[in-house]
């Protein structure tokens, strides 16, 4: 039955874990096969590792079939009892590595220390539910740069998920009515003219008939209606005078402030335009000139010997000083000699799991070999892998009065297909930013360049 893939990755993306200068996952066919054996459930929850040829990329398979789900995609309920299930197979995979470190031969402490660092994996999303059972990919292995985790299904913790947001439907805005437009009446001129008002008309005197009888040849009945008219003119004398300066104050102000007040007596159209030829002006000295005078160049100032003059010299303006740029931190993984621990002659820092990377082809694969060097205290072992066949050989280093770190082997490397294969000699010497610059001798006439970067601790 063809097994399921659930990842892929490089082992250079990730830092492994293991005990004493051994990986763990160096051993994860062996943990495995003896979980297995012991009937611990931790054995159904660990991928399947398969690394590559070159020796720098690993798949994980599942060791059960079902359908494949990532953590992330598990609503809450499938990762509730995946992640009951999982405290189970820890908490019993723990219980027997108490019990290895506790016995008294040293395979079944090895063992116990590796089973407890097995235990660690980068982050949540390398768990995959199959079948609804977590599968763990890339066990012991936690992210570069950081430690291991006192317990390790902290990042399993269910975080508390955003109120989803409901997009309600927007409500139509109901569009305001046009206001009216209230036209109001045009303000009055300030020098309109105000209506003259009309002086009542008097009422038309009623008819007098005389009875020829009764009227007298007095004088005063003669002119008794005079009176009566005389009231009325008199009356309206004050109304008149007031209309009149009503209408004649505004118009005799305007006269006297505006230009169009006074009008020409002659039109524009009569007047004739004359010229008038200027008189010519002579000096007293000077004779008419029959010809116009020509307007003479202007005279350029010739300098003297007196005041040298000097060419102008231009001076470019000074260029603001550029920011130096922050020196680039070294790349992650990289091995850094400390300086402290150089002059003090300890190699602390070459401690852990390096891969290092030849430039150069081997000459039967045609690829370049992947080594793997596993250092403690000075010494250690390297692996080399080729093409399916693996080689190993023993290692030690130590640090020159100069500086220079050594790292030698005690002879070539047996392959497990019965050959050997050369081992480089490695010398290394702090470069810039105290990252190892480091050659590899094979022999007195090869010398290549060699990058060593941490997988493990």
């Amino acid at each position: 039955m063809a097994k399921i893939l659930l990842r892929s990755g490089f082992l250079d993306d990730f830092q492994g874990v293991g005990e004493n200068g051994q990986a763990v996952f160096d051993s994860a066919l062996q943990i495995r096969e003896t979980l297995r054996l012991r009937k611990q459930p931790l054995e159904a929850c660990l991928a399947i590792p398969q690394l590559n040829d070159d020796g720098d990329r690993v798949d994980w398979y599942a060791p059960v079939t079902g359908e494949v789900m990532s953590w992330a995609a598990a609503n809450e309920e499938e990762r509730r009892r995946a992640r009951r299930l999982l405290e189970s197979a820890v908490a019993s995979a723990r219980a027997l590595s108490q019990r290895c470190l506790q016995s008294e031969k040293t395979a079944q402490q090895l063992f116990g220390a590796l089973l407890a660092k097995a235990l660690q994996f980068p982050a949540a999303n390398h768990i995959y539910l199959v079948d609804g059972k977590p599968v763990i990919t890339f066990w012991g292995f936690v992210n570069l740069n950081q430690s291991v985790r006192d317990d390790v299904l902290d990042c399993l913790a269910e975080e508390e998920r955003e109120p989803e947001i409901v997009m309600l439907p927007e409500e139509p805005e109901e569009e305001p009515e046009p206001a009216r437009i209230v036209l109001s009446e045009p303000d009055a001129p300030l020098l309109a003219v105000a209506p003259a008002p009309v002086a009542p008309q008097p009422a038309p005197a009623a008819p007098f008939i005389a009875e020829p009888a009764a009227v007298e040849p007095a004088p005063v009945a003669a002119a008794a209606p005079a009176p009566a008219r005389q009231r009325r003119t008199l009356w309206l004398l004050p109304l008149a005078a007031a209309v009149a300066l009503a209408i004649g104050a505004p118009a005799g102000w305007k006269l006297l402030h505006t230009d169009s007040a006074v009008k020409p007596a002659v039109s524009v159209a009569d007047i004739k335009a004359v010229e008038i030829a200027p008189a010519p002006v002579q000096t007293a000295d000077a004779p008419a000139p029959a010809k116009a005078a020509q307007t003479p160049a202007p005279v350029q100032p010739q300098p003297t010997a007196a005041l040298p003059l000097a060419q102008a010299q231009i001076t470019p303006p000074e260029e603001a000083a550029k920011p130096e740029a922050a020196p680039a931190e070294p790349p992650k993984a990289l091995m850094v000699m400390d300086p402290g621990q150089v002059k003090a002659g300890s190699t602390r820092f070459l401690n852990g799991v390096w891969r290092v990377t030849v430039d150069v082809n081997d000459p039967v694969t045609g690829k370049p070999p992947a080594l793997r060097y596993e250092l403690n205290d000075n010494k250690g072992t390297v692996r080399i892998t080729r093409g399916g066949v693996s080689c190993r050989a023993e290692l030690y280093a130590g640090l020159h009065q100069s500086g220079t770190l050594m790292i030698k082997s005690r002879g070539n490397a047996r392959c497990s297909d019965g050959t050997r294969y050369p081992v480089p000699e490695v010398a290394c010497k702090a470069g810039e930013r105290d990252v190892a610059q480091c050659t590899g001798r094979y022999d007195e006439k090869t010398v290549l360049p060699l990058t060593f970067k941490k997988v493990s601790a």
